[in-house]
């Protein structure tokens, strides 16, 4: 669409240019909510029935559906507010988005340009707000700039490593008349290859591994048939970060999981032991590696990425390669040496049995049997908490963009809208989220979304162990088990009467042999429904990391609260000191 679609709309303004702009961009769907400084743009989309605005129930809300839709696609979410608390609201999902890397855009009106610092009515310096947690921010000061801006904005937001641009439009700008052109999109712009001689060395050192491992983060989804290739080749055990899950299929052989403070015990064994670690498109984060000086402590580091400020930040990196995972992973398959690894693969398959499936009654075994259930198309997102570890542990998945959560800031009601916004990007695909009765609260009255909409390919499963789950893990392993507001037992509502009030079906499991048939109802309702399973109040979610321990310091399986415990817990606060 050009500027002359748009003028067939009656005289162009700022507003019109917006949603011209959005269109001419390939924009389908945004997620916002109405406001007094944003009026004339929502009085504008009613000139653009191609982009469908969904009206969420929160702007946070909004954020989050913005970025379900951009996590499961893989291509830009767009969300909107107006002034003040509107476009405070969406602070959380952007900073939530800048952490894991998620291509957002954020449209929010302010008051008119001659108003603004005179603390007018719900005025807020947005951009002054949101410039540590979005990858580029405007002010819109002049109409004509409107468009162009609004395309530099796409293209960054998508371009090279992926995060969220605000856009803040003054009042004035969008009722003002627009006389110029609705641009073209950017063509994405070339990434530069990885220097030649880096991957060279990166082969050598591949070559010379007896004990190699591949770990693979968010930043490489994209990148996941060459990653594939590329560890088959050589023949290198690959672990998948929290963010990278379904990078490398979970059904090869070579898989061993997740890695970090509740990876397995074959990944953070793995990692520990390893000569050679090859480290593609992650940035090494705290809830990785533990102990910084404890992390691979034997092995050299070969670290792919396409952020140059993240390589060498955390962990010392031994062969740094700048560049795109696709092409990287593509140079070193071509020149792959496999490598005999047959004592080193004896050791892991030994490692990899010591993985426990949950036997009894509980969370993980509640969410074992949900997960169970979904297919390889299915999209599960996960609010944060005790429920989200359980599910990156026991989930299986064999392609990207399958698996969605708050990875960086550990958004707790993220996972809800998440997957309202990741299930209406793909309306065939079913979209599953596991919350928990925390969480779950903070973001349940998008459940009126699901109704105004008719959206029918969402279940969502609530665990309800009337617990703020993690933070009360923490508190018996850490405080000596003074419980200290963790308890929602006494508040909780009655789940199924919620979810009955915005006409969502509702199902309930309180044991084990309730719950098959209440997965299969749910699963079989034509309609987006609500599963609550009940659980015991106190569980643990382990292998675990203590706070400031190494990888090889995990504890394996819950230990109830016998000394070995305090015992491994004094012995890494020791070791933290002295590190």
């Amino acid at each position: 669409m050009g500027n002359d679609t748009g003028l067939q709309r009656g005289d162009m303004t700022g507003a019109k240019a917006l949603w011209a702009t959005l269109a001419n961009h390939g924009i389908t769907t945004v997620f916002g909510y109405p406001g007094g400084a944003i009026m004339p743009v929502y009085d504008a989309l009613t000139f653009y029935p191609e982009v469908r605005h969904v009206l969420t129930r929160h702007e946070q809300g909004a954020a989050h559906a913005a970025e379900g839709w951009a996590k499961a696609t893989g291509e830009i979410g767009v969300c909107m507010a107006t002034s003040g608390p509107g476009a405070t609201n969406l602070v959380t999902g952007l900073a939530d988005a800048m952490l894991d890397s998620v291509p957002l855009l954020a449209i929010t009106g302010n008051v008119a340009r001659h108003l603004m610092g005179t603390d007018a009515f719900q005025e807020a310096d947005i951009t002054g707000i949101t410039l540590p947690i979005t990858k580029h921010n405007y002010v819109v000061r002049e109409v004509e700039d409107l468009p162009r801006i609004i395309a530099e904005a796409i293209r960054i937001a998508r371009s090279g490593r992926p995060g969220p641009v605000l856009v803040d439009i003054p009042k004035d700008i969008q009722l003002a008349a627009f006389h110029g052109e609705i641009p073209a999109p950017h063509a994405r712009p070339e990434i530069p290859a990885p220097a030649p001689e880096a991957i060279e060395r990166a082969r050598d050192m591949l070559s010379g591994a007896k004990k190699p491992v591949m770990m693979v983060g968010g930043g490489a989804l994209d990148a996941a048939p060459e990653i594939t290739a590329l560890a088959r080749a050589w023949d290198i055990p690959v672990i998948t970060t929290l963010m990278g899950l379904g990078a490398f299929p979970s059904s090869d052989p070579l898989w061993l999981g997740m890695p970090g403070m509740h990876g397995s015990v074959a990944a953070n064994r793995a990692i520990s032991e390893a000569d050679v670690l090859l480290g593609i498109g992650l940035r090494f984060d705290d809830r990785v590696t533990g102990r910084v000086n404890g992390f691979a402590p034997g092995a050299a580091i070969i670290h792919i990425e396409l952020d140059a400020a993240e390589i060498g930040k955390i962990i010392r990196t031994h062969v740094p390669v700048r560049g795109d995972a696709k092409v990287a992973a593509r140079l070193l398959t071509e020149g792959a040496r496999p490598i005999q690894t047959a004592e080193w693969r004896a050791t892991l398959a030994e490692w990899t049995s010591r993985t426990e499936t949950p036997g009894k009654w509980g969370a993980g075994y509640a969410v074992k049997a949900v997960v169970d259930r979904l297919s390889e198309n299915d999209i599960l997102s996960s609010d944060v908490g005790q429920h989200q570890m359980l599910a990156a542990q026991l989930a299986r998945f064999e392609k990207p963009r399958r698996w969605i959560n708050s990875g960086g800031l550990g958004t707790m009601g993220f996972g809800f809208p998440a997957a309202i916004g990741a299930g209406m990007a793909e309306p065939g695909v079913r979209s599953v989220v596991i919350a928990g009765d925390g969480g779950f609260q903070m973001t349940a009255q998008e459940l009126a979304t699901l109704k105004m909409y008719d959206i029918r390919n969402v279940k969502i499963c609530v665990v309800n162990n009337s617990f703020l789950g993690m933070v009360r893990q923490w508190q018996e392993m850490f405080h000596e088990k003074r419980y200290s507001e963790v308890w929602l037992g006494d508040s909780n509502p009655d789940f199924l009467k919620l979810a009955d009030a915005y006409d969502v079906p509702g199902y309930r499991a309180t044991n084990a042999e309730e719950l098959p048939a209440a997965i299969d109802a749910w699963l079989a309702d034509p309609k987006s429904a609500l599963l609550e399973v009940v659980v015991p109040h106190e569980h643990g979610v382990f292998p675990m990391v203590p706070a400031g321990a190494a990888l090889y310091e995990m504890i394996e399986t819950e230990p109830g609260r016998t000394p070995d415990l305090h015992d491994a817990m004094d012995k890494a606060a020791e070791e933290a000191k002295n590190a």
